[in-house]
């Protein structure tokens, strides 16, 4: 290439010096370099090839023949450096193509976190909060506390397009205010703050409720009192939670997921399509009922506006009933005073109405759940600086067409239901309170009382333990007396019988009276009904099941007490008031005394007869016959074998039980007929399946 430039420029440079061209040209035609020359000096170059001619055909652009072989071999190199280039570029493209799966799927991972910073940047920006999605079924009380009763509970949201413009306004003006930060003076500051002031309260924070089983809500009021907004609002607010975008509200929005949000808002009137204002929104209506679903979202602006009101009502709630069945959720904005009677014969229909201040004659733009409004058209036009006689003279028309002061009441009725809905929220308010507080006594006493009752059993066991222990230990005491007397009732002679067993009896009532406190012996009715709790003492309360409470007052003259069962004071009367002693001492009370009857018993002395003709009543293992767990004729031959082998004038215990009573008939069957049986004394409560026979 250096080398046909070099070639190009001398034969140029010799022809504009023989006047062929004004100034040297190498200039590039169909892909190769050539110079320019007029017309009449072609001859300049008698071998040149004319490779193209200028539009006035005046210049002649000839490829000398000096250099056809070196733009041959241009040409030549060019293509295969193109070649290689496409060779170089389809290996790049292969390699991608095999990565391209790999590529899409890091591509769409770019994507998900670029789309998430996006999401969190915003929500930073507007300083949103996250909503969470609410159903049918998720009503009820929270682990928190809360009353879950709404399918949509969004406090204080903003619309967000209009929120974002204050935003952007309120930094535009905090961003100039701090550039010019050391030229302010304090009015400018003040300025400043005021500005800021006005940009936070817009637009201005709206309440969205919608209470569970409320499928069609009918929003009347006032013209440019917010309505269209507000419906705006919510629809944008549904759009935003299924995007994953915050929201600009307070506290924690709750919202159904709709598949759809179907709107109808605006005029679709068109010259082009023949659309007037009703059959526009009609348009857009059946296009509606078409797609929607049991779980969409359908906002109406105006329902059935632009044609005769009669006719505007009866479709309007045609509609508002086939959205009732057919669609999750529909709001609505009309000024068809008929179509907020529905709520009163269908509890699906709500009503609601942006607030309307009668002070200033200017909206509030806040949405009164469960409200009717009123249009307000005359006060609008008035503060809006419309022709006072025209005014007037339109109030005496609709003094005409309306009832005699029918307007009058309606606004009181109004102010009243805006006084009563205050004092209803403070007493909402306070209901929560109070709700709040019970249940947490409701929970601390709930706690206590499971505590009470645990404690309750283990006294029981422990009281328990303690008597079975006390037993044991005067079971194992007087067991080891017996066995002393028997081991001395061996080696003594009869002369010393009485001293033995007086010094036995005296041993085992010592033993008896040590395990048997005088304050563990069953209480009789009569001490049960004389019995009076003392201040402080713990009782037992039989109509709360036996638990445990203490007595905060002394009794009074009409025999009730009144006592604190963990944070609840009840009066009971005195006869529903048990003691802890004599209730939960009964196992003593019935095991101890019966042990000592039962000792006492064996040791009581015979009469006089007797101790002179038998040995002593007392009960061993030496004159003890267990017939127990034997047939009848083996019990009858062990019992005649034993009372055989006694000695005479003995006494023997005869231990049969009760089971069937078939061996009780037969040893009660072989004492009568034996003929060393002198009597014997059939069971008794005190030696119950023992009968005792006194032997000649």
């Amino acid at each position: 290439m250096e080398n046909l430039d070099r070639l190009l420029k001398g034969i140029s440079a010799r022809i504009f010096q023989a006047g062929g061209i004004d100034k040297p040209l190498v200039t590039k035609r169909r892909s190769r370099l050539c110079v320019g020359v007029r017309a009449s000096h072609r001859y300049l170059i008698p071998d040149g090839v004319v490779l193209n001619v200028s539009s006035s055909g005046v210049t002649y652009f000839m490829e000398p023949g000096e250099a056809v072989e070196l733009n041959n071999l241009e040409v030549m190199l060019s293509d295969s450096e193109k070649a290689e280039e496409i060779a170089i570029l389809s290996l790049l493209t292969s390699e991608i193509a095999e990565s391209a799966r790999d590529i899409k799927y890091m591509l769409d991972g770019i994507i998900e976190v670029d789309l998430s910073f996006a999401r969190a940047a915003y929500a930073y920006w507007m300083n949103g909060v996250r909503p969470i999605w609410t159903s049918e079924g998720c009503g009820g009380i929270s682990s928190g506390g809360g009353d879950y009763l709404f399918s949509i509970d969004i406090e204080g949201i903003r619309h967000p397009l209009l929120h974002g413009t204050s935003r952007k306004h309120l930094s535009n003006i905090l961003g100039s205010n701090s550039l010019n930060s050391m030229e302010v003076d304090e009015d400018s500051m003040l300025d400043t703050g005021k500005h800021s002031k006005n940009v936070s309260e817009f637009p201005v924070p709206i309440n969205i409720k919608v209470e569970y089983g409320t499928r069609v809500v009918v929003i009347s009021g006032p013209n440019t009192g917010g309505k269209t907004a507000s419906m705006k609002t919510l629809g944008v607010a549904s759009l935003m939670s299924k995007a994953g975008l915050y929201l600009p509200a307070k506290n924690t929005p709750k919202l159904p997921w709709f598949d759809f949000v179907l709107a109808d808002i605006g005029d679709h009137q068109s010259l082009e399509q023949n659309l007037s204002t009703f059959s526009g929104h009609i348009t857009r209506i059946c296009k509606i009922l078409e797609v929607a679903s049991n779980e969409s979202l359908v906002l109406i602006d105006e329902i059935c506006s632009g044609t005769d009101p009669s006719e505007g009502v009866a479709l309007s709630t045609s509609i508002l009933h086939y959205l009732r069945d057919h669609v999750n959720l529909a709001v609505v904005t009309t000024h068809y005073a008929d179509l907020s009677l529905l709520k009163d014969k269908d509890s699906r229909f709500e009503n609601a109405a942006m607030e309307f201040s009668l002070e200033t004659l200017q909206p509030t733009y806040q949405i009164l759940w469960g409200c009717t409004g009123d249009s307000n058209a005359l006060s609008i036009a008035k503060s809006i600086g419309f022709d006072s006689d025209i005014i007037e003279r339109a109030r005496k028309w609709v003094e005409k067409l309306v009832p005699e002061k029918q307007q009058e009441r309606s606004g009181m009725l109004y102010q009243s239901l805006l006084e009563e809905r205050n004092r209803l929220e403070a007493q909402a308010r306070k209901a929560a309170s109070v709700h709040t507080e019970i249940m947490e006594l409701y929970h601390e006493i709930q706690a206590e009382a499971e505590d009470l009752d645990g404690h309750v059993k283990a006294l029981m066991a422990k009281e328990t333990q303690l008597v079975q222990l006390e037993l044991k230990a005067a079971n194992s005491q007087i067991e080891t007396v017996v066995q002393n007397f028997e081991n001395q009732l061996r080696k003594a002679s009869p002369d010393q019988f009485n001293s033995l067993i007086k010094k036995s009896e005296s041993a085992i009532a010592s033993i008896v009276q040590a395990h048997c406190s005088s304050d563990s012996l069953p209480a009789s009715e009569t001490d049960t009904r004389s019995y009076t709790p003392q201040l402080g003492e713990q009782v037992l309360v039989k109509r709360l099941g036996n638990k445990l409470a203490t007595v905060v007052e002394a009794p009074r003259d009409d025999e009730t007490v009144l006592v604190q069962y963990g944070k609840i004071r009840v009066r009971m009367k005195k006869s529903d008031i048990g003691s802890i002693k004599s209730d939960k001492k009964s196992k003593a009370t019935i095991l101890v005394p019966s042990l000592k009857r039962q000792v006492k018993q064996s040791f009581s002395e015979l009469n006089k007869d007797e101790e002179v003709s038998h040995g002593p009543r007392v009960q061993t293992s030496k004159n003890t016959v267990d017939l127990r767990g034997m047939r009848v004729e083996e019990a009858a031959r062990h019992l005649n074998m034993a009372i055989s082998a006694i000695e005479p004038l003995s006494v023997i215990f005869v231990v049969h039980g009760m089971g069937t009573g078939a061996v009780k008939e037969c040893a009660l069957e072989v004492l009568g007929k034996h003929p060393r049986v002198a009597k014997y004394e059939p069971e008794s409560p005190m030696n119950f399946g023992c009968t005792v026979a006194f032997i000649k």
